[in-house]
């Protein structure tokens, strides 16, 4: 700011406009986790992906992560929201992991980018790969 104020201000515009561009969908994605958390219970949510559902949560909620495509700045929130209900670490480390690595809404563009069977490739070794972080993170953690 103090060497081009110019320049400053069309990066604040061009922040500012970025941020105005995905408010909307950020704020419908906390409206939409806020209304999940008040209609499920701590108890669903351990017997889903506590300690208690084993391997089959764990793969269920990467599964999920995989699917999603939430920003990091709500996902952490709500993978704390989660450990908080009663998931276990493996379950929201799987879900973290795969939200980050493995990208099913954004396939097409992979597989224009990269061709289908590498695109295929990648995408499962991340899911395996977190699958095997998840695990990790719930025997160190």
């Amino acid at each position: 700011f103090v060497k081009d104020r110019q320049r400053a201000r069309q990066s604040l515009r061009m922040v500012l406009k970025s941020f105005a561009g995905i408010l909307p969908a950020v704020l419908a994605i906390i409206v939409l986790i806020g209304l999940l958390m008040a209609f499920v219970t701590p108890g669903q949510i351990s017997r889903f992906v506590g300690d208690q559902a084993g391997l089959g949560g764990i793969i269920s909620i990467a599964a999920m992560g995989a699917v999603l495509y939430i920003p990091a700045i709500v996902a952490f929130p709500l993978a704390g929201s989660l450990l908080q209900s009663g998931a276990s670490v493996s379950a929201v480390a799987a879900f973290i992991t795969t939200l980050t690595m493995v990208g099913v809404v954004t396939l097409p563009l992979e597989i224009g980018q990269l061709g289908k069977k590498l695109a295929l490739l990648r995408n499962g070794l991340s899911f395996i790969a977190a699958i095997g972080i998840a695990l990790l993170m719930g025997v160190v953690l």
